[in-house]
């Protein structure tokens, strides 16, 4: 067997660091959202539609654009510039450190702004419907010391994240998310049996969204007790007088091109952020406060994958991506022994990307076979009473199409923003401008349609179909540029025809038994009640049945090719 190059052995040593983080983070996600999804269902029975709609859906616009715009920048920037291992003899090592420490402490400098700028637009826009709402401005302050307050943590995140220290941000944000979940829920409680109920219901989010930045805060501060979280001056034999004073003041806190990148990322994620948070910037606008707490419950149910799944993959890709892959996109290689590490680490990468795009294909085609067939059962458990006359059965329906290019677009672009150079994110920046074009224009025409806001969501789709086009061409193109042969092919990705036919098959069987029993108008005569009838609980399981049967097919007709695939080596 021949012995394994060091190349190799760091490529597999960074894939299976990165493949535990994943685990660590979907624990993170699995065990936080059963937790705050338990509490939630109470949750949403104390609050009213119109409450949930502006703190689910405009307050957390609010939170999602500060951060946003103050940190993905900085954070994609640093996973590439990191430095892998340090050693404290090595000055040039400890100089990187001390730089990228530096810009991990930008995101809080560039929120202060982003955050008075954001809240000044939003109060100036807010509806009368919205701003009339009691304590409605107290709590849009508390959002924003929120927002600052998380942001404060960042040079502590990015510590971690550089370091792949996964534990460490498992347990920040999984103990912040039950502490806020657990604080919203207690101001509810208590507010709904207070002599004016719903008189404390936007500070009672307010409330659990600043306990959130609290208790992550604390918990990073307590992992790293010593870390400097302000930006101090590097030495002075770094300093370069002979420049320009704006270059010799960056050059004292920063690595130039470390910060042109992040900054360069920063610009492109305003129009990313309007592509992502698009429906929530359009549901705000034109939909009633009821209909956003009903468009709130169902993408925050129909987002539950993504968060607890397709979320930490796509992270850690962009972890194992940037320092896999840093040296064959910042240098041209000079030596044939630095040419056979590039190599081996492209190569390791394009299998990684594949087998990515493998299991999410089938991934999907299961959840558009099974979910799109059991959603009205499902919804009779998940939805409470006053959100069944929302808009919320009809978006969820949607999403069942929605996550598979959910899933698809997340692993692709966390690939293309971890190798991509300034001028590929130039190139992007104006091809996401007529993204954006094509959202609106589909997200107009489809609700003039009759769709509701369910358009927003079928828009997504469009949007993020031509996203996937982008990036799957260019990371096609970026490859076949590098190496002779790679293992990304539309043949080598698509489940094979037993699998796709077995999937096809069990659609037929179950959309038969369904229209043969009726039981589509047996679960929305009875409601709730169906859940325990004879029929639907037969039908549940039918589907159960042929769903074990799909995926164990799967496993043995695509999954040893996979394991194949990868030949990940550990010593």
């Amino acid at each position: 067997m021949p012995s394994e190059s060091p190349a190799d052995h760091n490529d597999s040593r960074l894939l299976v660091r990165s493949l535990g983080s994943v685990r660590s983070l979907i624990g993170l996600q699995l065990v936080s959202r059963l937790v705050t999804f338990v509490l939630n269902q109470g949750l949403l029975r104390i609050a009213s539609p119109q409450a949930y709609g502006t703190a689910a859906v405009q307050f957390e616009l609010l939170m999602s654009t500060i951060l946003f715009l103050s940190r993905e920048g900085v954070r994609n920037s640093l996973l590439r510039v990191w430095p892998q291992q340090v050693d404290v003899d090595n000055s040039s090592t400890v100089l990187s450190v001390a730089q990228c420490a530096n810009l991990a402490a930008l995101p809080f400098f560039i929120g202060l702004p982003t955050t008075l700028v954001t809240i000044a637009l939003y109060t100036f826009s807010a509806s009368e419907a919205t701003a009339s709402q009691p304590h409605f401005y107290l709590a849009l302050f508390i959002y924003a010391a929120a927002a600052i307050g998380e942001l404060s943590s960042e040079p502590m995140h990015n510590h971690a994240m550089g370091e792949v220290c996964t534990n460490v941000r498992v347990r920040a944000e999984g103990f912040g998310i039950i502490l806020k979940t657990v604080t919203t829920y207690l101001a509810l409680l208590y507010d709904s049996n207070s002599q004016y109920p719903g008189e404390l219901a936007l500070m009672a989010f307010a409330f659990g969204q600043l306990a959130y930045s609290a208790a992550v805060f604390g918990v990073y501060r307590s992992q790293f007790p010593a870390l400097n979280i302000w930006p101090t001056a590097l030495p002075k034999q770094q300093r370069t007088p002979n420049q320009p004073p704006w270059n010799r003041l960056v050059a004292e806190f920063f690595d130039p091109d470390a910060l042109h990148l992040s900054m360069t990322m920063t610009s492109q994620s305003v129009v990313k952020h309007f592509l992502t948070e698009g429906d929530k910037f359009l549901v705000s606008y034109w939909s009633p406060l009821q209909d956003q707490g009903g468009y709130a419950i169902a993408v925050n149910y129909g987002s539950l994958i993504a968060r607890i799944v397709f979320q930490p993959i796509e992270e850690m890709c962009r972890v194992y991506f940037s320092k896999a892959l840093s040296g064959t996109v910042s240098q041209k290689s000079s030596t044939t022994t630095e040419t056979s590490t590039h190599l081996a680490s492209l190569n390791q990468a394009s299998g990684a990307v594949a087998s990515l795009l493998t299991v999410q294909i089938a991934f999907s085609m299961l959840v558009v076979a099974f979910g799109s067939s059991y959603l009205a059962i499902v919804l009779q458990l998940l939805l409470p009473a006053q959100y069944i006359s929302t808009s919320a059965p009809k978006v969820l329906s949607a999403w069942i199409w929605y996550i598979p290019v959910l899933a698809l677009n997340g692993g692709l672009e966390a690939f293309y923003s971890s190798v991509a150079t300034p001028q590929d994110l130039r190139v992007q920046s104006r091809w996401m401008l007529a993204f954006s074009t094509i959202y609106i224009l589909s997200a107009i025409a489809l609700y003039h349609l009759g769709f509701g806001d369910a358009s927003l969501v079928y828009a997504n789709i469009i949007n993020l179909t031509t996203r996937i086009w982008y990036t799957a061409t260019w990371i096609a193109r970026y490859f076949e540029d590098r190496v002779k042969s790679h293992q990304i092919s539309l043949a080598g990705v698509v489940p094979g025809w037993r699998f796709s036919g077995m999937v096809l098959l069990s659609f037929s069987i179950i959309s038969r038994a369904d229209a043969n029993q009726h039981l589509s108008e047996e679960v929305e005569r009875l409601g709730r009640r169906a859940l325990f009838s004879i029929p639907v609980l037969g039908h549940v399981a039918l589907g159960g049945g042929l769903g074990i049967v799909c995926v164990g097919l799967w496993w043995v007709t695509e999954g040893e090719r996979l394991i194949a695939r990868e030949r990940i080596k550990v010593e």
